[in-house]
């Protein structure tokens, strides 16, 4: 009697769209959840799974050509080369996979792969940092580094919208694929170095408002060094600003945004300036000195009215008129000056009915200053409106706002003013 034989297993041969798939997302360091998640980060929607990236890597399916470029971008690869090997493979599915052609483009393929691609994972050793200086594969095109420069500005503006920690994870994930194709940007490097300074100083900013300091300050320093690099002061002055921010001393604030206020300087740079001059006056009059903080707000006012928002630098979309706002009402409170209540009521007026979307810290100075202003009833509502706001976007700045308006909430609102210092704590 013949025994029974089990069928022999049979192993697929690899498609090699689908490995230059799996190669592109390894070099990138990243699993397949996280190479979904770059891929959306990207396209700037939350559609693609990990399953998807899956199928994508057996060949059980092959990208649209939309979803092509989003993982070009992603992937720091030529849009155009992985748009003609997509098209190869589907060709190849229709013909049934000729073992022949298979074998010829897989050695093309670990040609390119060995050649051309060496991503974030490499870089981190002196070998990969080596084989990117030497590399001389396809530089990325035009519309990909526009996508790339267009996604730092769009994170600055996201961050009055978003939780920090969800926050993060984008801005780490955007970072990683600027990274990726800085050495092969060509004659985009000065845009992307100054995209990846952009980022940086974002993730420092978002750092410093989970308590990782350290961090931030890795991140600030990087970020100094882009705008070393690519000659651009004004990215210093970011890195500065934001800095600010954390350091200890009052003075050493200070000194941070009185460099920052050399580095943005000159004609392009007025919303920028706007900014650092209305941080300088902020620290100004904490420490009483008053007349240096109104010549200095008066001047980020005079700076922000004859700005060109739309072609300064990127980050500078995050310094709306709710933000100057926020900036004077600070100020004119920290001195108790006459001219409080005035900016309380514009600023009330300028927000309208939807003050949670003004941001965490404009409705926390808002709300302390109509209280310090006398104005209780509506200083009590906006402190409501803070409060959501802040509980759904928790952030370093929110918790200090949370302390000062507890202080100053009448007695009636004692559960209130608990919920805030809890909030705080």
């Amino acid at each position: 009697m013949i025994g029974f034989r089990p069928p022999t297993e049979v192993t697929l041969m690899p498609d090699p769209f689908a490995e230059l798939l799996v190669q592109l997302r390894k070099d990138a360091g990243r699993t397949q959840e996280e190479q979904a998640a770059a891929i959306n980060d990207v396209s700037r929607r939350d559609t693609l799974t990990r399953r998807e990236v899956s199928r994508y890597e057996n060949f059980e399916n092959v990208p649209t050509n939309h979803t092509l470029g989003h993982i070009a971008v992603a992937c720091s690869f030529p849009f155009e080369e992985l748009k003609r090997e997509a098209q190869a493979a589907r060709a190849r599915r229709r013909k049934g996979n000729d073992r022949e052609e298979e074998d010829q483009d897989a050695m093309k393929r670990r040609t390119l792969l060995g050649g051309a691609v060496v991503g974030v994972s490499a870089a981190a050793e002196p070998w990969g940092r080596l084989a990117l200086a030497l590399s001389k594969g396809s530089q990325i095109d035009h519309s990909a580094a526009a996508m790339l420069i267009d996604r730092a500005a769009e994170l600055h503006v996201q961050e009055l919208n978003l939780s920090a920690r969800r926050l993060q994870r984008m801005v780490e994930s955007h970072l990683d694929t600027i990274t990726t194709a800085l050495p092969r940007a060509g004659k985009h490097e000065q845009a992307l170095t100054v995209a990846a300074g952009e980022t940086a100083a974002l993730a420092g900013w978002v750092a410093w408002d989970l308590g990782e300091h350290d961090k931030a300050d890795a991140y600030y320093k990087v970020t100094s060094q882009c705008a070393a690099t690519a000659g651009h002061p004004p990215l210093r002055a970011l890195a500065l600003t934001y800095a600010s921010y954390g350091a200890t001393a009052p003075r050493d604030r200070l000194t941070f945004l009185s460099q920052a206020a050399q580095d943005v300087r000159g004609h392009g740079n007025a919303t920028a300036a706007a900014w650092v001059l209305g941080r300088h006056a902020e620290e100004a009059a904490s420490l009483g000195d008053e007349m240096g903080a109104l010549r200095a707000l008066e001047r980020a006012r005079f700076a922000y009215d004859f700005a060109d928002h739309t072609s300064e630098q990127a980050w500078v979309r995050f310094v709306t008129p709710y933000r100057m706002d926020s900036l004077a009402l600070s100020v004119y409170g920290q001195l108790a000056r006459s001219e409080l209540a005035a900016t309380a009521d514009s600023a009330v007026e300028r927000l309208g009915e939807d003050l949670p979307d003004g941001g965490v810290v404009v409705l926390g100075d808002l709300a302390a200053a109509l209280l310090r202003g006398g104005d209780v009833d509506r200083g009590v509502y906006v402190s409501r409106q803070f409060a959501a706001a802040a509980q759904a976007k928790p952030n370093t700045m929110g918790k200090d706002r949370a302390v000062q308006i507890a202080a100053g909430l009448p007695v009636g609102e004692r559960e209130l003013a608990l919920h805030l210092k809890q909030f705080a704590s």
